[in-house]
C-alpha cells in the first residue's frame, strides 16, 4: 500500500514512516524539506499520485491564534482538494483529545476547523484524537512557569508515548476509513499537578510544582476531563517512567 505522511520527517510522521516501511508499505514523507508543501500546493500532485492513503501530521509553526487557524484550514484545504482529483481513498488525521471542550484555546478551535473540513471533505476519513505527547512533558512545564515555579492544575492527564502514537495511527491509516474518530491515550492515568511533580525529579529539574486550580493549559483553564479521553480508547503500552529510562539512554527524544 502506498501512503503518504504528511509532516512525515517530524517527531510522529518519522515514527509513522519507519513503521509503515518495516510492515511492507511504500511509506513516503511529505514535508518542505522533501519538496512538498501543502501551504501552497507545490509538489501536492506529484506526491499524491498513485497514493492509497494520506495521514497528515502535520503543525503548525505558529500557535498564535489567528496563524494557526490560517495553517489548518488552508493546509488541510489545498490537501483535500489535492486527494480528491488524485483520488485517495483514505484520509487520516491526527488531532486532540478534548478540542471540542476548550473553543476558546486558539489551536484547539484550529484543530476543530481542521476537523469540519475533512467531515464535508468527501473522501473518506479517520481522526484520531490523542492524548499529550511524553516528548511534549517539558513544554508544557515550560509554558506553565510563573516566576520559577511550575503552576499546574489537579486535574486527569492520560499521555502517550510518540511510539505508541506511530502504532496506533499506523493500524488505522492500514485499515477501512472510521468516517468518524477514536481516541487513544497512555496507559495511566494521573492527577496532572502530581504528574509534573514526579516528572520534574525524575528530570533533575529544582523547579517547585504548585497546584493550581485556575491554572492555564495553553490559556485555557481545565476542568478536570478536559484533557483525557472518554471510555473505550485504545491505550499504548508504554509507561512514562519506563519511557524516561529510554529517554536517559538515547532511544527515545528528550522532550524538549
Amino acid at each position: 500500500m502506498m501512503i503518504v505522511v504528511v509532516g512525515g520527517t517530524g517527531l510522529i510522521g518519522s515514527k509513522l514512516v519507519t513503521r509503515l516501511g518495516e510492515h511492507g508499505h511504500e511509506a513516503v514523507a511529505a514535508a518542505p524539506g522533501t519538496g512538498v508543501d501543502t501551504l501552497t500546493g507545490e509538489g501536492l500532485a506529484e506526491v499524491l499520485a498513485g497514493a492509497q492513503v494520506v495521514v497528515d501530521v502535520s503543525n503548525s509553526p505558529s500557535f498564535e491564534r489567528e496563524a494557526v487557524l490560517k495553517f489548518f484550514e488552508t493546509s488541510t484545504g489545498n490537501l483535500l482538494a489535492a486527494e480528491a482529483a488524485a483520488g485517495v481513498g483514505h484520509h487520516v488525521a491526527v488531532s486532540i483529545v478534548g478540542t471540542e471542550r476548550m473553543p476558546d484555546n486558539g489551536y484547539f478551535a484550529a484543530k476543530i476547523a481542521q476537523e469540519r473540513l475533512i467531515e464535508k471533505s468527501g473522501v473518506p476519513f479517520s481522526l484520531v484524537h490523542s492524548t499529550q505527547f511524553f516528548e511534549f512533558a517539558r513544554g508544557i512545564a515550560d509554558e506553565a512557569t510563573v516566576d520559577g515555579k511550575v503552576h499546574i492544575a489537579p486535574v486527569l492527564f492520560q499521555p502517550i508515548a510518540g511510539d505508541d502514537v506511530a502504532q496506533a495511527v499506523g493500524r488505522i491509516a492500514v485499515g477501512s476509513p472510521l468516517n468518524g474518530r477514536t481516541e487513544i491515550a497512555g496507559p495511566e492515568r494521573f492527577r496532572m499537578d502530581e504528574f509534573f511533580r514526579r516528572a520534574l525529579v525524575a528530570w533533575g529539574d529544582p523547579r517547585e510544582v504548585v497546584t493550581d486550580p485556575h491554572a492555564r493549559y495553553f490559556g485555557s483553564e481545565l476542568s478536570d476531563r478536559s484533557l483525557v479521553p472518554e471510555d473505550g480508547a485504545t491505550l499504548g503500552a508504554i509507561r512514562y517512567h519506563d519511557w524516561l529510562g529510554g529517554a536517559a539512554t538515547g532511544e527515545q527524544a528528550d522532550g524538549r
